[in-house]
Formats: C-alpha cells, sequence, structure tokens
C-alpha cells in the first residue's frame, strides 16, 4: 500500500519527523473525506492531486465546488468552508505554518475562532514534462513532474 499522498513535505525531502507531520497527514485526510475524492485520483488538468486542487478552489473564492454535495444535507455551507480552510492550514509546506493538533482540534470545535488563510499547500505544482527529453538537442534535462524527485532525461 502507497501512502506518499500522506507524508509531509520535511519527511519526503528530508527524512524528519515530526508531530506536524501528522498534521500535514490530518489535513490531507480531512480535504478527501469533504470532497470524496481521493488526493492522487483528482482529474484536473491544472492540478496535481487533490491539495492543488483544493488550492485552485480557494484562491478562486469557488471552494463550495470541492465539496461532496451529500456534505451539505447534514452540514452548514459555512461550517464545511471552516473545515477546507483548517485542512488547508494543515497542509502547509512549511511545518512551522502548519497549526499543533491541539489548534486543529479547537478550530475545529470553537466556530468563534477567527481562522488564518492559508498559504500554499506542499505537492501542488505539475510541470510540463512534454518534450523534455527530445527538444533540448540531446542534452539531459533535470525534470520532476512532482517537485519531490529529480529524474534526468536520457534519450535512449
Amino acid at each position: 500500500m502507497r501512502c506518499s499522498g500522506y507524508m509531509s513535505p520535511e519527511y519526503v525531502l528530508e527524512g524528519l519527523f515530526s508531530v506536524k507531520s501528522d498534521v500535514f497527514s490530518f489535513g490531507v485526510l480531512m480535504l478527501e473525506i469533504l470532497s470524496s475524492k481521493k488526493n492522487i485520483s483528482v482529474n484536473n488538468i491544472a492540478s496535481f492531486n487533490l491539495l492543488g486542487h483544493a488550492w485552485d478552489k480557494w484562491k478562486d473564492d469557488r471552494t463550495h465546488e470541492l465539496m461532496d454535495p451529500i456534505l451539505q444535507i447534514d452540514v452548514s455551507l459555512p461550517m464545511l468552508m471552516r473545515y477546507i480552510n483548517v485542512a488547508l492550514l494543515c497542509v502547509q509546506e512549511n511545518a512551522e505554518d502548519r497549526p499543533t493538533m491541539l489548534d486543529v482540534i479547537s478550530m475545529i470545535n470553537n466556530e468563534l475562532v477567527n481562522l488564518p488563510s492559508p498559504k500554499e499547500p506542499a505537492f501542488i505544482k505539475r510541470k510540463n514534462v512534454k518534450n523534455s527529453s527530445h527538444s533540448n538537442g540531446g542534452t539531459s534535462k533535470s525534470c520532476s513532474v512532482n517537485d519531490v524527485t529529480v529524474s534526468l532525461i536520457y534519450p535512449r
């Protein structure tokens, strides 16, 4: 079973693990529950994954489009928007920017707590790798589809 979609950037890139790594995973799970989509299977051309898809909706003030309509039957739209805000705070690229789990519980349970605006989440960029191996005159070019791994493209 692969779980790389739930791993924090500091763990993936540097092997560092902290309590904020769990917060990142929790944020991914929240977004999956709220949208009824898996992190790695979002069919959105502009986004690499669910985090990117959620961020795009957040930036365009269309977060309501991310949510599973079934959830709106039992939970108000403002509360669902709040949950997405909390989830996006949990998946911040820098661990220092993420809340603690105690803060997350407080933000979820206390509607009077003002939430900060999230910054761009980790692992959302998609690079265009078309023409990367043959259009550069035969020289190798470093590229990464997910900005996590680095691959050198050598034509055979």
